[in-house]
């Protein structure tokens, strides 16, 4: 029971699902493009009484508190002195008339700004008794009318003359040659030499308040609030025989107006804007539920395109009504985003990511069993292949079925050698031979690879692009069993071969790599890189073919329609307002419809027409801003500044030319968005940015702007002279500092020569000091030897003198004679002399011990001889001369002679101490 009960409630909630998807699909249809601007565009108010569109071609809004300004770049928006309600508007010649509580008067443009100049208060038309409000304004006969519900106020330029009604009144209406007053309860009026006449036989239209009359191809059209419309033929009023009428009735009509192509706009209070097409009879519905912000109609203006601009109760509307562009909107996000799209008989089918839906009859609806990722649409003979995640589905007049299971047909193209077509799928390719037949496939053996792209121009050769990365050459024999599969994106050793795409042009197949396009080369058997498309679509990421010689292309992020005329190729931008945001990366597909062309969008679709006229430039205008100010031709502008350059067309719809420009002449043309060119980091110096149409092949000049750019200000003549100064004081105190640094450096010097003086002298006294303590040990030294042979000479003269004495005792102690004794001393005497052995034993010693001093003075004096030098050695022995007679075996009186002899050798003077001398050689 509990089973039974679960699968009759999901019965029920599946019925009540596709019933509630059903009804809120029931709306959607193919309408014309929408642009809304709301309070954050325009920083306004809400309400929008009063459209129209100035001589300047900039569109003006009465929008309570403010008069808003549009020229297609920037929104400005004014208050008048009083700062009260505006409540309508009109155009004059370069006037904007405006009107108000107790107040009208007009607005004109100078310097970029509007100006206020009230006619009510120089001609004190009210009274402090009034309480009016100025809702209409309207020109008729050469006047001008403020219209309020009280009374009228004409105004020939010069005075006001005032009407007052009798009676309570909705607006007035300029129809024909006749001005008709539309009164709440007694019908209509018409105003006959400032007097108000009641039309008779209109009695229908009292007890109504009248918001529109329009006269249309003879016939007059009355606009009631909550009555319909009625329709006066020949005299005779009668309600509007239309289907449209009944609901009208209940929608609460605001506004209305005719339009060119026989069209009729009805503004509504609860139900948006309907668009009638009197030649067909057929309407369409533009309200909250499929695009418009709010369903409230306050005012409907028209541009000189014929467009639309429809005051909202909050916010403002741009319909192009005349555009060739029409867009399927889904605002419900039901049928979520379109993959693919395809024109039927009764309507189109679209592939989402929700399933596969069908528009037909105004009806939008799913598919049942299609629910998933459906892929690709494409038209065999009159029947539709679908590609779905869930396998590939047949749509044929109505009738729908699953024809594979294989997963995931991603794109079917035709094959350019036979009327086969080849698929693409998660696990490879799939052949179809017979039109006729889609059941007789054929599975392409020996590849498992997921293909998004295929495409053959020669015989048992498929081009296959992977899903992810690579774009692979495939061979087959004619039982389709692969023979060779090369990855020839490796083979051509190009790196980045993510997303491969593939397109044939004119039998040809091109590969869009990593933003450049290649060719095949059949010798090479590498793929290089195709001068002709490379020259005339650089940094392109998708390109994807409408016919044989158009095809669509994905530019640095806007789309282009090219038309391939022979080998020249005319481009024309689409507007990217159209798909701004909207394009599914990687998933552009077309679908040519007559001489249009479908375009898959992630909200819908949007239809384009293939033949299209180039677009042409009206007066371009350049209004060129800096901080907001209006800045003339030629004019200077602070260095480093902002410039903001309005280029204006006066066009705001489809036909809205192709605008480029160049700065300062240089190579590249670059698209003018939105009308607007910013530029920063500006030389100074002269500058220039000229302006230039693209009519799809050339690019012509149409205007141009001349500024001059400052010099920044530290560049001048003030800040020059400044620097100059600067440098000036800065070489100064440079010198100065270089004088005291020379100056310090001097004196730095000069202690540091003392120091280094004193250092020396330290040094040198010291060097002194050891040259003396070496020179007195030296002296010692000498003074040592000198002692040391003193010392060797004493003691072997009292040695043999103590022997002799010793001998000459011991004969003295003897018994001898005299004689004999006499003789014994004589031989004792003789032989305790000194013998010749000991004294050359004690000269070679005392060599020794003065060889150092002989050298010296040999060296000094060499024409001494040995024995002046043996004198030196005495002498500096501090001998006597009486103690060297012995030892030089010479007489007293010798030895002062050998002296004297000796000084002149050694040139001493005669106060020279010769002892002393001989100590310092």
């Amino acid at each position: 029971m509990d089973t039974k009960h679960h699968i009759l409630k999901a019965r029920i909630t599946t019925i009540i699902l596709f019933y509630l998807i059903s009804f809120q699909l029931y709306a959607q249809e193919l309408l014309p493009f929408v642009e809304n601007y709301n309070k954050s565009d325009y920083q306004g108010d809400n309400q929008i009484w009063n459209v129209a569109q100035g001589n300047d071609n900039a569109m003006y809004f009465a929008n309570n508190y403010y008069l808003l300004r549009y020229d297609g770049v920037k929104w400005e928006k004014y208050s008048l002195p009083n700062k009260t309600i505006i409540r309508s508007i009109m155009v004059d010649g370069d006037r904007i008339y405006s009107g108000s509580y107790k107040e009208f008067g007009y607005w004109y443009r100078k310097n970029g700004k509007m100006i206020y100049v009230s006619i009510s208060d120089t001609t004190k038309v009210f009274d402090e008794s009034d309480n009016e409000e100025v809702w209409k304004i309207f020109k008729f006969n050469g006047k001008i009318y403020f219209q309020s519900f009280n009374g009228l106020f004409q105004y020939n330029g010069k005075i006001i003359k005032k009407s007052k009604f009798d009676f309570l009144v909705s607006y007035c209406f300029p129809v024909g040659k006749e001005l008709l007053v539309a009164s709440v309860e007694n019908g209509v009026y018409k105003m006959k030499n400032s007097k108000f006449e009641k039309i008779e036989g209109w009695s229908v239209l009292e007890n109504n308040v009248i918001h529109a009359i329009e006269k249309h191809q003879n016939k007059t059209y009355f606009f009631t609030k909550k009555n319909g419309v009625y329709v006066e033929e020949n005299g005779a009023l009668k309600e509007w025989q239309s289907p449209l009428n009944t609901i009208l009735k209940a929608a609460n009509i605001n506004v209305a107006k005719f339009i060119k192509n026989n069209k009729l706009i009805i503004g509504t209070a609860n139900k948006g804007v309907y668009i009638f097409d009197l030649n067909s009879g057929t309407y369409k519905n533009i309200n909250r539920n499929n695009v418009l912000m709010n369903n409230s109609i306050l005012s409907i203006g028209l541009d000189k395109e014929n467009d639309l601009w429809l005051g909202l109760d909050n916010g403002i509307a741009h319909i192009e009504v005349n555009s060739p562009i029409s867009i399927f909107y889904d605002n419900s996000g039901i049928l979520g985003s379109v993959y693919s799209v395809a024109s039927t008989s009764k309507g189109y089918l679209m592939a989402s990511n929700h399933g596969v839906f069908k528009y037909e009859d105004k009806v939008l609806s799913l598919i049942p069993n299609t629910q998933g990722q459906a892929w690709n649409i494409s038209k065999i003979n009159n029947k539709y292949l679908i590609g779905h995640n869930e396998g590939t589905f047949i749509y044929d007049n109505g009738l729908f079925s699953k024809l594979s299971i294989i997963n995931g047909g991603w794109n079917l193209a035709k094959s350019s050698i036979n009327n086969s077509y080849l698929q693409a799928t998660y696990s490879g390719v799939i052949i179809y031979n017979d039109t006729n037949d889609l059941n007789q496939k054929i599975i392409l053996k020996g590849i498992l690879k997921p293909i998004k792209y295929v495409a053959q121009n020669r015989k048992n050769e498929i081009w296959a692009a992977d899903n992810n990365r690579g774009l692979y050459r495939i061979l087959y024999n004619d039982a389709y069993e692969t023979t060779s599969i090369k990855n020839v994106t490796q083979l051509s050793k190009i790196k980045n071969d993510f997303g491969v795409k593939i397109f044939e042009f004119r039998n040809e197949v091109l590969f869009l790599i990593n933003k450049s396009f290649y060719t095949y080369n059949s010798i090479t058997n590498l793929l290089e890189q195709n001068e002709l498309f490379n020259n005339n679509f650089k940094n392109a990421s998708n390109i994807v073919s409408i016919d044989e010689n158009h095809f669509l292309i994905l530019q640095e992020g806007l789309l282009y329609h090219i038309y391939a005329n022979e080998n020249k190729f005319i481009r024309n931008i689409i507007q990217e307002k159209y798909y701004k945001g909207k394009i599914i990366n990687d998933n552009l597909k077309v679908f040519k419809n007559n001489e249009n062309y479908l375009l898959n969008l992630d909200d819908g679709f949007i239809s384009l027409q293939l033949n299209y006229a180039n677009k042409k430039a009206s007066n371009i205008n350049v209004e060129a801003f800096v901080n907001n100010n209006l800045i003339k031709n030629n004019s200077k502008i602070p260095y480093n500044t902002e410039l903001r350059i309005h280029i204006l067309s006066g066009v705001f719809g489809a036909t809205r030319p192709n605008l480029f420009y160049k700065v300062n002449g240089l190579k590249e043309f670059i698209p003018v968005k939105e009308g607007l060119i910013i530029l920063n980091n500006l030389n100074s110096g002269s500058n220039e940015i000229t302006v230039y149409l693209h009519d799809g092949l050339n690019y012509d000049k149409v205007s141009s702007f001349q500024f001059l750019v400052s010099k920044p200000w530290y560049f001048s003549p003030w800040m020059i002279l400044l620097y100059f100064i600067v440098i000036g004081v800065i070489l100064y105190l440079y010198y100065k500092w270089n004088k005291m640094r020379y100056i310090q450096k001097l004196e730095l010097r000069d202690e540091e020569l003392k120091h280094q003086k004193k250092i020396l002298e330290m040094e040198l006294k010291a060097e002194n000091e050891l040259n003396i303590q070496e020179y007195q040990k030296h002296i010692l030294e000498l003074e040592l030897q000198t002692k040391s042979s003193e010392v060797a000479g004493k003691s072997l003269s009292i040695a043999k003198q103590s022997e002799m004495i010793e001998n000459i005792q011991s004969i003295l102690d003897s018994d001898m004679d005299f004689n004999k004794l006499k003789s014994e001393i004589k031989k004792a005497i003789k032989i305790n002399a000194v013998n010749k052995h000991e004294w050359e034993t004690f000269e070679t010693n005392l060599n020794q011990i003065h060889n150092e001093f002989i050298i010296n003075l040999s060296k000094k004096f060499p024409n001494l001889t040995s024995k002046d030098i043996k004198l030196c050695i005495y002498l500096k022995m501090n001998l006597s001369s009486k103690e060297i007679a012995p030892m030089m075996n010479i007489s007293f009186r010798g030895v002062e002679l050998h002296r004297y002899r000796l000084r002149k050798k050694l040139n001493l003077v005669q106060d020279e101490n010769l002892s002393k001398f001989l100590l310092t050689v």
